[in-house]
């Protein structure tokens, strides 16, 4: 049950990282990514990442 609610976590917040950088495109200025944008979806995917990858390593 752990492992499943932890994939599910992992799975929103990767979606919210991708959706921080989408949205990012649509602020001004056009086409340019801010650089808290990229750290936030950095810190996004590496909190996912850690969920996945390291809670499976050690289950397994």
């Amino acid at each position: 049950m752990k492992t499943t609610i932890q994939l599910i976590v992992a799975i929103v917040l990767c979606g919210f990282g991708l959706l921080l950088m989408l949205t990012s495109f649509f602020m001004p200025p056009h086409g340019a990514i801010d650089g808290s944008v990229l750290v936030a979806t950095g810190e996004v995917f590496t909190f996912s990442g850690a969920l996945l990858g390291i809670d499976y390593k050690y289950k397994r």
